[in-house]
C-alpha cells in the first residue's frame, strides 16, 4: 500500500512493512483513542434523555445533542484531512484530543447557567476533536501491518470502542441520572423555586463525568507527545492517479462506501438514543434500569466486534456485513411491532449485529485508494453527518405520531437496507481509470 508520507512531523518514526513487533505499541496506543471516542458517542445517549428533562424538551430538540456532535463531522473532516497531510498523524491525533477535552470541560459553565445551547456548542467542540480523531486513527490502523488483515485489524480496534458501549451507559446511571422523574402535571404544580432548583440539580450532574473526561484526554495527549510513532512510507514509487478532493469520488467503491457510511452512523445513533425511551416507554423501566439495560447493548455491540473480527479469519468481509444487515434488518421490524422486554432484546440483537458495520465499511471504502487514503478517509467521515441528520428525522416523526417511540424504528430499518446493497454490490473497487 502506497500512502504518501507524513512531512513536518519529526516524532514519528519510518514504518517497516512487513515487521509487525514494530507495530504493537503504535497499535495499543491508537486503540486506546477508539475507546476514548467511544465514551463520548455513548455518553450522548446518557445525555438525550437527561437533557431533554433538564432542559424541558421535545424529542427533536433532545437530539440537536446529536446534530451537534455529528454536524461538526462534516465541518470538521476536510480541515482534519489538511491538518494530517501537513503535520502529520501524531500532531493531528493531539491535537484532536485537547480539542475534545476543550468541549469536555465546556460542559461545567453549560451546566452551571443551564443553557441549552452552550451544551450544544460544547458538544460541537466535541465533535471537532472526534473528527480529527477519527480521521487519523482510522486508516491509520489499517496501515498498522499487512494490508491483507486491514478489516480484522481495523474491527479489533474497533472492539475497544464498543467496549465504551459498555461502561459509559455505567457511568451515566452511576454520576448523571438520578432516577427522579416528574409527570407534566407534577412540574407544573412545582413551585418555581423547587421547580428551578430541580431542574438546575439535574443540569449540574454532568459536570464531574466530563471534568474527569476531559482531564484523561489531556493525559492522553501528553502520552502520544512524547511516544514515537511509525509514518507510512512509500513501498514503491510508480507515478499513479491523484484525483482531487472531489474527483477522488470516482472511485466508485467510495462513493458507495460514504453512503452507507452516512445511514449506518444515521441508524446507530438512532437506535441507542432512543434506547433509554423506549425502554421506559415500551417495558414500563425507570430510567436507572434502562441505563442498565442500555449497558447490557452495549455489551452485546462489544461482544459482535470482537466476535465478528473472529469470523472475519474465515468469511468475506462484505458477505458478512450483508449477512449482519439481513439481520438487522429483521430485528428492526421486531422492535416496531414487538412489546415489552421482547423490543429490548431485539435492540441488543441489532447492536450484535451492526456492531462491525463502520469499521468494515471504512475499510472496504478506502481499499486500494493508496496516495488517496486520506482524502477518502475524509469523505467516510464527512458521511458519519448521517449521525446528525437521521436522528432528528426519526425524533420528528415520533413527535408526529404523538411519542410513539417504537413507530420511529421504521428508520433504522431503512438504514440496513441501504447498507446491504453496499454489501451486495457497492462495495466492488473500480479505480479511477476504469
Amino acid at each position: 500500500m502506497q500512502i504518501t508520507n507524513q512531512a513536518g512531523d519529526q516524532h514519528e518514526a519510518p514504518l517497516e512493512t512487513g515487521n509487525s513487533t514494530n507495530y504493537k505499541i503504535p497499535f495499543i496506543l491508537i486503540t486506546s483513542l477508539f475507546f476514548l471516542w467511544g465514551m463520548a458517542h455513548n455518553l450522548d445517549s446518557v445525555l438525550i434523555p437527561h437533557l431533554k428533562k433538564a432542559c424541558e424538551l421535545n424529542n427533536r430538540q433532545s437530539t440537536l445533542i446529536d446534530t451537534s456532535v455529528f454536524f461538526a463531522y462534516f465541518i470538521m473532516a476536510i480541515p482534519a484531512g489538511m491538518l494530517i497531510k501537513k503535520f502529520g498523524y501524531k500532531a493531528s491525533i493531539i491535537t484532536g484530543l485537547l480539542v475534545f477535552a476543550a468541549g469536555a470541560f465546556l460542559f461545567v459553565p453549560a451546566a452551571n447557567s443551564r443553557t441549552y445551547e452552550l451544551f450544544l456548542f460544547a458538544l460541537f467542540v466535541i465533535g471537532c476533536g472526534l473528527t480529527i480523531l477519527e480521521t487519523s486513527a482510522n486508516p491509520y490502523a489499517t496501515i498498522l501491518g499487512p494490508a491483507e488483515a486491514s478489516s480484522k485489524r481495523i474491527n479489533l480496534a474497533a472492539s475497544f470502542n464498543a467496549l465504551a458501549a459498555v461502561v459509559a451507559p455505567v457511568v451515566g446511571s452511576l454520576f448523571i441520572l438520578s432516577g427522579t422523574n416528574h409527570t407534566p402535571a407534577q412540574m407544573a404544580a412545582m413551585p418555581d423555586a423547587e421547580k428551578a432548583s430541580y431542574l438546575l440539580g439535574e443540569a449540574q450532574a454532568v459536570k464531574m463525568p466530563y471534568i474527569v473526561l476531559g482531564t484523561v484526554l489531556v493525559l492522553v495527549a501528553i502520552v502520544f507527545y512524547f511516544m514515537h510513532l511509525p509514518s507510512m512510507k512509500p513501498k514503491h514509487t510508480e507515478v499513479e492517479v491523484k484525483p482531487g478532493f472531489f474527483s477522488v469520488l470516482k472511485f466508485k467503491h467510495l462513493t458507495w462506501a460514504v453512503v452507507a457510511q452516512f445511514f449506518y452512523v444515521g441508524a446507530q445513533v438512532c437506535i441507542t438514543s432512543f434506547f433509554i425511551r423506549i425502554a421506559q416507554q415500551g417495558a414500563g423501566l425507570d430510567e436507572k434500569t434502562a441505563a442498565y439495560y442500555l449497558g447490557v447493548y452495549g455489551f452485546l455491540f462489544m461482544a459482535g466486534r470482537f466476535i465478528g473480527t473472529f469470523f472475519l479469519k474465515f468469511v468475506k468481509d462484505y458477505v458478512l456485513l450483508s449477512i449482519y444487515c439481513i439481520i438487522s434488518a429483521l430485528l428492526s421490524l421486531v422492535a416496531i411491532y414487538g412489546s415489552g422486554m421482547i423490543v429490548l432484546y431485539a435492540l441488543g440483537g441489532i447492536g450484535f449485529f451492526m456492531s462491525i458495520m463502520f469499521p468494515t465499511i471504512f475499510s472496504l471504502g478506502i481499499k486500494d485508494l493508496k496516495s488517496n487514503t486520506e482524502t477518502g478517509s475524509s469523505w467516510l467521515v464527512m458521511s458519519i453527518v448521517g449521525g446528525a441528520i437521521i436522528p432528528y428525522g426519526m425524533g420528528t416523526l415520533i413527535d408526529m405520531n404523538h411519542d410513539d417511540i417504537q413507530s420511529g424504528y421504521i428508520i433504522p430499518l431503512i438504514c440496513f437496507l441501504i447498507i446491504l446493497s453496499f454489501g451486495t454490490i457497492g462495495h466492488k473497487v473500480k479505480t479511477v481509470s476504469e
